[in-house]
C-alpha cells in the first residue's frame, strides 16, 4: 500500500455526516485516488512548464 494522504478520522466523520459507514476498503481505495489525482495534476504541471501545481491542473 501506499504512503497514507488521508486522514481516515475525518473521512469517517464525513461519511458519518451523510449517515454511512466506512469499510477499509473505502478508505484503500480513496487513498489510492488522491495518489492518481496527485499524479495526474503533477503530470499536467510540467507538460505546462511549470514546478508550482495549480487549480486547474487538478
Amino acid at each position: 500500500m501506499e504512503e497514507n494522504l488521508i486522514v481516515q478520522s475525518k473521512v469517517r466523520e464525513l461519511f458519518k455526516k451523510y449517515d454511512c459507514n466506512t469499510g477499509s476498503d473505502s478508505l484503500d481505495q480513496l487513498n489510492k485516488e488522491v495518489a492518481r489525482i496527485i499524479k495526474v495534476a503533477s503530470d499536467r504541471t510540467k507538460e505546462n512548464g511549470r514546478k508550482t501545481v495549480k487549480a486547474a491542473d487538478i
